[in-house]
C-alpha cells in the first residue's frame, strides 16, 4: 500500500529541486502530501475493483455480495463491523474471527451452488465445514427406525417390489454378533435399527429424532493436535508399561482425519476426529497405525515402528493385561502401551499420535503466528542434528557471545523437535538482554523440571541481580510453545518483562494418571522480589504467587489474555501472596477463565472473563469488571453487566459456570458444558462465550449453522444439529 513518498520530487528537473534544497525543501514537503492522497486515492479505486469479488472484497461489503445471490447473514454483522473499526477502518483481529463467524466469505460464496445441491446429505456436512468450521456427518435417522411388518411381505408367494424389500431391510433386530455395529451403536455411524423417538431432533432441551422425519447433523467441535516422535512415559520399574502422553496420565487417541474424496462423499470414521474405539482399531489396524497415520509406536531408537503384527488391542485398565513374548498391546481409549515383561524396550519408547482439544491455547504443535524474531536476533538451535544438544549449552553460549561483543543483545533458544528436555534451567540475566526459548514452529517441546538438588527448590530460574536495579535497559525473557512439567517458574530481581506466550505450566506441576494434579497446592509461576511485568497469552497455568516490598514498591503488572489459570480447585488461590494474602499486584485480565480464588492490590481490568472461585482486591476505587462472572460475595472493583448480578438472588445458583472438564489433560478441560446457562455462553459483550475461548465465536457459529440447515435441509424433514464432542 505505502509507496515512495518522495516519488514526485524525484520527477522534477535537477534545477528545481537543487533551488528548493537551498530553501529547506518545502517544495519536496508539499509533493509528499500530495503523494500520500494519490496513494489514498490509487488504493481506494484499487479495493473498489477488488470489492466486485467475494475472495477479495472487504469484510463490509460481503453483506451486500450476498444479498444480489438472496443470501441472509444473521442480525448484527453490520453492528459488529461499526463498533469494531479501529485503526484507520480495520477491525481488530477479534472483530474479524466474530465478523466470519456471523458471515464465512466461503459461505457467500458457495451460496447459488449450495442452491443447487440444495436437500443433500453432502450438502449439510459442506456447509458445517465452510459456516461453523467443523466437521460433520449427516445421518437420516429415519433410516434406523425400525418399522413393524406387514405379513403379506413374509409369505413368499409373489415377487416383492425393490421398496418392499428395502422396508423388510429395516425392520431388522439387532444382530448380537456384530460386535463392531453394536460398537457404534447410538452414535452418528450407528446401522443398528432402534424404536422410535418422538422428541424432535432440532429440540435445545433434549434431542431425539428418531422419527419417520428426523435427520442429524452431528459435529465434531474438538480440534485433533499431534504429537510428533515424541518420548513416552514409563510408569514403572520393569519398563514395560508406558503412557503417550510424556505427562503420565491417560489420554484418548483420536483419528487424524483424511480429506473426502469428493464433494458428494458422506463423511466416514476416516474423514472427522473421532475418538479410536478399541474394537475399531483391532479389525482396521492397518487404517490407523503407521508413519503418516493416526499413531505409531517407536522401540529402542529404531528407524522403523513397531509392526503392525506385534500389536495386540486390548483393555489396559488397571494394567491387568499382559501381552505375551513379543507382543505389544495398545489401548486408544486411554492412550496406554504394555510390553512383554520379557521383551520390555532397553532404550526407550517413542510416540506419535493425535490428542483432542478446543483450540490453540497452550504447548502444542499448532502453527503460532505472533512469532517475534528481531532482524538482528542470533538463533542458538537445540536438538537432535543441531550444534547444541542442550538448552543451557545454547544459553552459555549466547552469554559468552553477548559479552564478547559477537552477538547483539537478543537471543534465541529454538527447540527444533518435540522431545523431552530433563536439566536444570537458570537464566541470569544482565541489563539489556533480551532473550527468547521458544519452540520452533510444528513442535511441542517438554521440560521436565526433577528433583536435582536437596537442599534448595528445583524451579526454573529467571533472575537478575539486586545491584542491576536502575543500571540500564530492564532484561526481557520471552517462552513461547513450551510445556513445562515436574517444577514451576521462579522469577526474581529487577526483571522489565516476562512474557509466556502458547506455554503450559502443568497446575499442579505434574498429574496422576486419571489426570488429578500429584502437587495442587503447589505453585506454577512465583514472583519474588521482582518488578517484572508479566505477559501471559493463549496460556495454561496454575497458581501464580506474588512475594514483594508492598511498601517500598509499586505494585508489578500482570496482563493475562485467553488464558486459563487454574489452581485446581475453586477454593484454592489461584493469584495471591503466601498465606492466602493479597498479591502486590495489579491484574489484567482479558478473555480468561480463573478457577479458583483471587486475591489482589487491584483489578484494573477484567472483561469476558469467568473468576469461578471468591475474588478479593484491597483497592475497590480503581480498575473495572466488565461482562463477567464473579461468585457472590466477592469483594471486587466497580462491575458492569457481570453475572450474576443481572439475575435475581433466586437464581444466582443457575447462571454458575459448568465446565465439560476442570483437569488439565482431558480433552474437555476449559470448555464450557453443554447445559451451562446462556448468561454465561452468550454473556460476553459481543454475544460470545466468557472466558478463555471467547474468540472461537461458538454460539454465533451454531447461530450460523442452524440457521443454513433450516435452509438446505431435505424438504419435509427435521434436522437437528447434535454434539459429538
Amino acid at each position: 500500500m505505502s509507496r515512495e513518498p518522495d516519488g514526485l520530487a524525484e520527477l522534477l528537473p535537477q534545477w528545481h529541486r537543487l533551488r528548493d534544497a537551498e530553501a529547506g525543501e518545502p517544495l519536496r514537503a508539499l509533493l509528499a502530501v500530495i503523494a500520500e492522497q494519490v496513494d489514498l486515492v490509487r488504493d481506494g479505486v484499487e479495493q473498489q475493483y477488488e470489492d466486485w469479488f467475494v475472495e477479495t472484497a472487504a469484510d463490509w461489503v460481503l453483506p451486500y455480495l450476498g444479498d444480489l445471490v438472496g443470501y441472509r447473514p444473521l442480525p448484527g454483522y453490520e453492528r459488529v463491523l461499526a463498533t469494531g473499526l479501529r485503526d484507520g477502518g480495520r477491525p481488530d483481529a477479534s472483530r474479524r474471527r466474530l465478523a466470519e463467524a456471523l458471515a464465512p466469505r466461503r459461505d457467500v460464496a458457495a451460496t447459488v451452488g449450495y442452491r443447487r445441491r440444495k436437500g443433500t446429505l453432502a450438502l449439510l456436512e459442506e456447509f458445517s465445514e465452510s459456516v461453523a468450521g467443523w466437521p460433520a456427518r449427516a445421518v437420516e435417522l429415519s433410516r434406523l427406525v425400525s418399522h413393524q411388518q406387514p405379513v403379506k411381505l413374509l409369505k413368499g408367494d409373489g415377487d416383492t417390489g425393490g421398496a418392499d424389500e428395502r422396508r423388510l431391510a429395516r425392520g431388522r433386530l439387532a444382530d448380537l454378533r456384530d460386535g463392531s455395529a453394536l460398537d457404534l451403536a447410538g452414535g452418528p455411524f450407528s446401522t443398528v435399527a432402534r424404536s422410535a423417538d418422538v422428541r424432535r431432533a432440532d429440540s435445545r432441551r433434549r434431542q431425539g429424532g428418531y422419527t419417520p422425519a428426523g435427520v442429524g447433523l452431528f459435529v465434531w467441535r474438538l480440534k485433533p493436535y499431534s504429537v510428533t516422535r515424541a518420548p513416552a512415559y514409563c510408569i514403572d520399574r520393569a519398563r514395560s508399561l508406558f503412557t503417550f502422553s510424556i505427562l503420565g496420565n491417560d489420554t484418548p487417541l483420536v483419528t487424524r482425519p483424511e480429506p473426502e474424496p469428493s464433494a458428494s462423499h458422506i463423511a466416514a470414521l476416516d474423514n472427522v476426529p473421532a475418538y479410536i474405539r478399541r474394537r475399531q482399531l483391532a479389525d482396521r489396524l492397518a487404517d490407523y497405525y503407521g508413519p503418516g497415520k493416526s499413531f505409531a509406536i517407536w522401540r529402542d531408537g529404531d528407524e522403523e515402528p513397531v509392526p503392525p503384527s506385534d500389536l495386540v488391542v486390548a483393555d489396559l485398565s488397571d494394567w491387568r493385561y499382559r501381552p505375551k513374548r513379543g507382543q505389544v498391546a495398545v489401548d486408544p481409549v486411554l492412550g496406554r502401551i504394555a510390553f512383554g515383561s520379557r521383551s520390555a524396550p532397553r532404550q526407550g519408547v517413542w510416540v506419535t499420535y493425535h490428542y483432542a482439544s478446543a483450540d490453540d491455547t497452550g504447548g502444542g504443535e499448532y502453527p503460532r503466528d505472533d512469532q517475534e524474531t528481531p532482524p538482528d536476533a542470533e538463533i542458538y538451535r537445540v536438538g537432535p542434528g543441531c550444534t547444541y544438544q542442550r538448552i543451557m549449552d545454547a544459553y552459555g553460549q549466547w552469554k559468552n557471545d553477548r559479552r564478547a561483543g559477537r552477538c547483539g543483545p537478543d537471543g534465541i533458544i529454538e527447540i527444533t523437535h518435540s522431545g523431552a528436555y530433563q536439566e536444570q534451567l537458570d537464566f541470569d540475566l544482565d541489563p539489556g538482554d533480551r532473550l527468547q526459548v521458544r519452540a520452533a514452529e510444528g513442535t511441542r517441546p517438554v521440560i521436565r523440571l526433577l528433583d536435582w538438588y536437596s537442599n534448595r527448590p528445583d524451579a526454573l530460574n529467571i533472575r537478575v541481580p539486586e545491584e542491576c536495579d536502575g543500571s540500564g535497559d530492564a532484561p526481557r525473557i520471552v517462552l513461547d510453545g513450551l510445556l513445562i512439567a515436574g517444577r514451576g517458574l521462579n522469577v526474581t530481581g529487577p526483571v522489565g518483562t516476562v512474557v509466556l506466550r502458547h506455554c503450559t505450566l502443568v497446575p499442579g506441576w505434574s498429574l496422576e494418571p486419571e489426570c488429578d494434579p500429584r502437587s495442587p497446592d503447589e505453585p506454577s509461576l512465583v514472583l519474588e522480589r521482582t518488578t517484572a511485568c508479566v505477559q501471559i497469552e493463549r496460556s495454561i497455568l496454575g497458581t501464580i504467587e506474588v512475594m514483594g516490598d508492598e511498601v517500598n514498591t509499586d505494585p508489578l503488572a500482570l496482563h493475562i489474555r485467553d488464558s486459563l489459570l487454574d489452581a485446581t480447585g475453586h477454593d484454592r488461590p489461584a493469584l495471591s501472596a503466601p498465606d492466602c494474602r493479597h498479591a502486590h499486584a495489579v491484574l489484567y485480565a482479558h478473555r480468561t477463565t480463573v478457577i479458583g480464588e483471587v486475591h489482589a492490590h487491584a483489578v484494573q481490568m477484567g472483561e469476558n472473563s469467568i473468576f469461578t472461585g471468591r475474588m478479593h482486591v484491597a483497592r475497590r476505587g480503581i480498575g473495572c469488571l466488565r461482562f463477567s462472572y464473579v461468585p457472590p460475595g466477592s469483594r471486587t472493583p466497580r462491575r458492569h453487566r457481570c453475572q450474576p448480578d443481572l439475575v435475581g438472588p433466586g437464581e444466582a445458583w443457575r447462571v454458575r459456570p459448568h465446565f465439560g472438564g476442570e483437569r488439565y489433560g482431558t480433552p474437555v478441560y476449559g470448555q464450557l458444558a453443554a447445559g451451562c446457562a446462556d448468561e454465561i455462553r452468550r454473556g460476553a459483550e459481543d454475544g460470545a462465550e466468557m472466558g478463555a475461548f471467547h474468540d472461537l465465536y461458538q454460539p454465533q457459529r451454531e447461530d450460523s449453522l442452524r440457521a443454513r440447515l433450516a435452509e438446505y435441509a431435505p424438504a419435509g424433514t427435521d434436522a437437528g444439529v447434535v454434539y459429538v464432542t
